[in-house]
């Protein structure tokens, strides 16, 4: 197809094999090798070459470059990821940008740089080379906004970028190592030998960047900035692309592919306005074209808008404000039925990064049947888009033009009902959410009141579907904790941080956990809640622990305690000695976990509480046979059991057989093991709880096999095997040397 094409463009400008190559500089027998197809796959430098020779642009030239690529290279594979956001509608321009970073296929450097001022187009160019070179990079795209200019102040820290490529590549948050710099190691073992492309957008600096880069030169990487990176240019050999203004001719050609060809020719002096007026910057073109769309407006009426208010548009050439395209934006949203303009402003109380459809119904305060018709208003108007079914985003400055406006139309009052119904929503829908997850979890120890009127929770069924929900609401969640504090909303900021404590301890989202129970130590302290303090204390020990950081651990469960003893509440005397037992085992001092283990007994039995008193003998059981003390081990652990059958608590009961299994084990006693083993397995199965489940094949299978029966012990190494390959556990490679031994 590639000949077929070279040569229809070639004769189309009347030209001989022998004019083609004087033009390029190949030679004429490379020409015609060419055009008779008989390179399987051309260079990309010289595919590049021949469509800047042919004059291509657009379309022809998009067509032009696809037909370079081998077909099995297009379309991506199962499996692998594809973040790339949609790409830009009406394009226009950039080609010599676009040529250049054409050439980072083919070159030395593996690493594109774009960098320029404030709405000239960084982002759409990046996006839209990457979806036109999606198909050279079979093994997927990966893609982040590091919000390095971001109006709110919130950047995207290089641990949370990477963990997101992580999850993207099919890593459990349960398996990623603690520390940034292991998980940097894996990403980059992740992506090794691998074709991807790696889209970086919106960096602050350098130092954002740097844990990003995968360090092989399989996968190309496209960094967009307002800075111009010149430690990432000088240091690792980046190709920099900086981003001017769009030209006279390719700011017309971007309205004519906004307006149409006829319009736009038919005022030219009206035109030549608008891009004066424009300061020829993407975004604004871009606003500037949906207004004659929108309003109907002739050309010359809206060059007249724009002289109006030039003297705005002058410091996008340079300034660094939120307020250079306020005038642009008021067109579109000057254009919005009152449902929809209202819901425009209100949107500006919401952190982001996205808001569902739920969400922003309840913001409003409207039923969830009627929010669609304002959402879909404000996407038509490019004010709002839609990330996903149902979850919208908008740009960072139409946020802030959303609050501002927000703040001057609409009374102090309704901004506070808006804020609470919003709070209200993350708040009601996440501890739902927990309880469908945990529905044994204690009570939380300040109940909700009802929510405000107009507000809708959100009621996921089913644990998976509840999870998924955390899973994609964590980073709004996060953020309207924070917006909540700030709003002195109290109760809602230590409810949230209840609310998620399940989640976090499910997905391994340490660092979320620590940030929410940070913020509501001071909260707790300052309302008097010493009891919600101290379990403040005590998870963020618990982030601390799971981090391996065990010096800050034993400091927050050494305030925990405090606070609990000062507040008399021997359920939280309890759970953190459990803490503190979790933090012995980890250090390697299994007399002083069963220290913690008994005392966590004692608080649970003084308090009445026999569910939570019956995992804590559990534990007690465990780190006797830890010991050796087989005997004591047994009877504390058939204790736990005996409690747990008749509070039917499953999941306890499957963490208790796996113990005696241990115990009976350890004891000589395969056999009984075996059977302990297997029982704690059927109750994980029921509960669908592979995860916990997995660990205790591994140690059934060495029961089997110390029974005798490798057969057997084969059979559950192998299911064991199947987990933790799906979950991508580091336990797999364990698991698979036992079944290579003979």
């Amino acid at each position: 197809m590639f000949g077929r094409l070279l040569r229809g463009h070639r004769r189309r400008q009347g030209w001989t094999q022998e004019d083609l190559a004087a033009k390029t500089g190949l030679s004429v027998r490379a020409v015609g090798k060419l055009e008779a197809g008989r390179v399987a796959v051309p260079r990309p430098q010289t595919v590049n070459l021949l469509a800047a020779a042919l004059g291509l642009t657009g379309a022809d030239r998009d067509e032009f470059l696809a037909s370079a690529t081998p077909s099995d290279e297009r379309p991506p594979a199962a499996g692998v990821p594809a973040q790339l956001p949609p790409d830009v509608s009406g394009f226009a321009g950039r080609e010599a940008q676009l040529a250049r970073l054409d050439a980072v296929l083919g070159g030395a450097a593996s690493i594109a740089v774009l960098s320029g001022t404030p709405g000239v187009g960084k982002t759409a160019l990046a996006i839209h080379w990457a979806h036109r070179a999606a198909g050279r990079f079979p093994d997927g795209q990966l893609y982040v906004n590091l919000r390095g200019f971001d109006p709110g102040g919130r950047l995207t820290p290089p641990a949370e970028a990477v963990r997101g490529f992580l999850d993207a590549l099919g890593v459990p948050p349960d398996a990623a190592p603690a520390s940034l710099d292991s998980q940097v190691g894996l990403y980059r073992s992740k992506v090794a030998g691998r074709r991807m492309l790696i889209v970086l957008d919106n960096a602050r600096d350098a130092d954002q960047v740097r844990p990003l880069l995968p360090g092989t030169p399989s996968a190309v990487v496209v960094v967009t900035s307002r800075d111009r990176l010149t430690g990432l240019v000088a240091g690792v050999g980046a190709e920099p692309v900086m981003l001017d203004p769009l030209s006279t001719v390719e700011s017309r050609d971007l309205l004519a592919s906004r307006l149409g060809p006829d319009q736009v020719d038919g005022d030219p002096e009206s035109v030549q306005r608008i891009v004066a007026a424009c300061a020829r910057l993407p975004l604004a073109l871009t606003i500037a074209a949906a207004r004659v769309r929108q309003s109907g407006f002739a050309l010359r009426d809206v060059a007249a808008e724009l002289d109006e208010a030039g003297h705005r548009l002058d410091a996008l050439d340079t300034a660094d404000r939120t307020s250079q395209v306020r005038a642009v934006f008021s067109w579109s949203y000057a254009s919005l039925s009152p449902p929809a303009a209202r819901l425009f402003r209100l949107l500006g109380l919401h952190p982001g990064p996205a808001v569902s459809a739920p969400a922003a119904a309840s913001l409003a305060g409207h039923p969830p049947s009627g929010i669609r018709p304002p959402l879909l208003e404000l996407i038509q108007a490019n004010l709002l888009a839609e990330q996903a079914p149902g979850r919208y985003v908008r740009h960072d400055l139409l946020g802030v033009y959303a609050a501002e406006l927000c703040r001057a139309e609409d009374g102090e009052e309704e901004r506070a009902a808006a804020v609470r119904r919003m709070v209200d929503h993350y708040t009601h829908s996440a501890y739902h959410a927990d309880r469908v997850v945990y529905p044994l979890r204690d009570p939380i120890p300040i109940p909700l009141d009802p929510p405000a009127p107009g507000t809708v929770p959100e009621r996921p069924a089913g644990e998976e579907r509840a999870l998924a929900w955390f899973d994609t609401e964590h980073a709004a969640l996060l953020a309207i904790q924070r917006r909540a504090a700030e709003d002195g909303f109290d109760v809602a900021v230590l409810q949230l941080a209840w609310a998620l404590r399940t989640f976090h301890v499910y997905r391994g989202h340490r660092a979320g956990m620590a940030t929410v129970w940070r913020a509501a130590i001071p909260v707790a302290k300052r309302i008097g809640r010493l009891e919600m303090a101290g379990e403040a204390h005590r998870c963020v020990g618990l982030a601390a622990t799971y981090a391996d950081d065990y010096p800050s651990a034993d400091e927050q469960y050494q305030q925990a305690l405090r606070l609990f003893a000062e507040a008399g509440d021997d359920n939280g005397q309890g759970y953190t000695h459990q803490s503190l037992a979790l933090l012995s085992e980890r250090r390697g001092d299994p007399r002083s976990a069963l220290h913690h283990a008994g005392r966590a007994v004692d608080r649970f039995q003084a308090s009445g509480h026999d569910r939570a008193r019956a995992k804590a003998l559990n534990a007690v059981g465990w780190y006797h046979a830890m010991l050796g003390e087989h005997e004591q081990a047994l009877v504390h652990c058939e204790q736990s059991l005996e409690l747990l059958e008749r509070f039917t608590d499953a999941y306890g009961q499957a963490h208790t057989w796996d113990s005696l299994g241990y115990i009976h084990h350890r004891a000589g006693h395969p056999d009984r093991a075996v059977e302990c083993y297997r029982r704690a397995v059927e109750l994980f199965d029921e509960l669908g709880n592979h995860g916990d489940g997995a660990p205790t094949l591994v140690r059934l299978g060495d029961s089997y096999a110390a029974a005798g029966d490798r057969e057997a012990a084969e059979g559950v190494w192998r299911q064991a095997l199947a987990i933790f390959t799906a979950l991508d556990h580091p336990e797999a490679a364990t698991v698979a040397a036992k079944l290579s031994v003979r």
